[in-house]
């Protein structure tokens, strides 16, 4: 049995709706998993029309009919907006109903029908605008779930980083980086990687502070909440080493191969070197949820939406991963 890939429009204003079409052109994905969009029909096809794919979209009733059909978009349709929904604006309805997409996805994951869910990107402004106070995805899936230990990770072919913090003030993140934080990261980060299949991952945390805080000339939390974070993760046997100068981590990992993931603190400490290294071609991960969840490592890109220009490479290698880790993580369901 292949996994179920629940895969959410996204805003409908932007170019979720068309990357998913140029993602689903490949043949490959339906050989690796079965796809099921959660969207509005009428914004798939206009996205189909859009593109110029030869693809059909269909919509389903029941979860265990779609998503095996090379040529056939399968649709869970909420018919939540207009067909002429304009491109390029920022719109409480397509806010809202992204979120009624996520939220629908949820549901059938939670009942394990849905093995991962593939997220194309949001707008948190049309999101607050259409009365959905979340900061993003993360926030929500965990939220959904009922999880509180959950993590962002992004992947790239180069790198791959995982956050201790994320969508908050940069003045909040010093208050942040607890001990007992930054042990469930790297838990998670440990984890995760199995997931992916890397057993003995090399596991690299970065340091919070300039030099790590110079010897508490620069800040004390790298010696006292880092240090003794990594301590606890050695002492389970994890192939840990840190905390590491921001400056340098990131090239030790990406260029000279030293570790696998980089425990990051905060949230542009790790986007900034995932988005030099690979834009086009990186994912983003929630890990420690019920479920796989992995998404585009972009935003709705308004500039060029609706004009058939978007690049899918992110939303396929979302696609790849979470059919990936989904194998590995409910091996005994689909293996039956």
């Amino acid at each position: 049995m292949k996994p179920v890939l629940g895969i959410t429009m996204g805003d409908a204003a932007g170019v979720g709706p068309e990357v998913i079409v140029k993602a689903l052109m490949d043949k490959k994905i339906y050989q690796q998993a079965c796809p099921i969009v959660f969207g509005d029909k009428k914004i798939m096809q206009r996205a189909v029309k859009i593109i110029g794919a030869d693809l059909r979209c269909r919509s389903i009733k029941s979860i265990n009919e779609g998503g095996t059909e090379y040529g056939i978009i399968d649709i869970v349709d909420l018919d939540n907006l207009p067909e002429d929904l304009p491109f390029a604006k920022v719109d409480g309805r397509a806010g809202k109903a992204a979120y009624e997409y996520i939220e629908k996805a949820v549901d059938y994951a939670m009942q394990r029908k849905v093995h991962a869910i593939v997220t194309a990107p949001l707008n948190k402004e049309a999101l607050n605008l259409g009365g959905v106070h979340y900061p993003g995805h993360t926030e929500i899936l965990g939220a959904l779930m009922g999880q509180k230990d959950f993590s962002m990770m992004l992947t790239s072919p180069k790198l791959r980083v995982i956050h201790v913090s994320t969508h908050v003030a940069i003045n909040r993140v010093p208050a942040l980086v607890k001990k007992e934080r930054i042990s469930k990261v790297i838990d998670l980060a440990y984890d995760a990687l199995g997931l992916m299949g890397i057993k003995e991952p090399r596991i690299a945390v970065a340091g919070l502070n300039p030099h790590c805080g110079e010897g508490g000339l620069f800040g004390t939390e790298d010696q006292t909440e880092i240090v003794p974070a990594v301590e606890q993760a050695r002492r389970k046997g994890y192939n840990v080493t840190g905390p590491l100068p921001p400056d340098s981590v990131f090239h030790r990992a990406a260029n000279l191969n030293e570790f696998d993931i980089v425990v990051v603190m905060y949230h542009d400490q790790g986007h900034i070197p995932i988005k030099v290294l690979g834009f086009d071609s990186g994912v983003n991960v929630t890990v420690g949820l019920p479920c796989i969840r992995t998404s585009v490592d972009h935003g709705t890109a308004f500039p060029v939406a609706g004009k058939g220009i978007a690049n899918s490479k992110s939303m396929t290698a979302a696609l790849e991963l979470g059919a990936q880790m989904a194998k590995v993580k409910f091996a005994d369901i689909l293996n039956k």
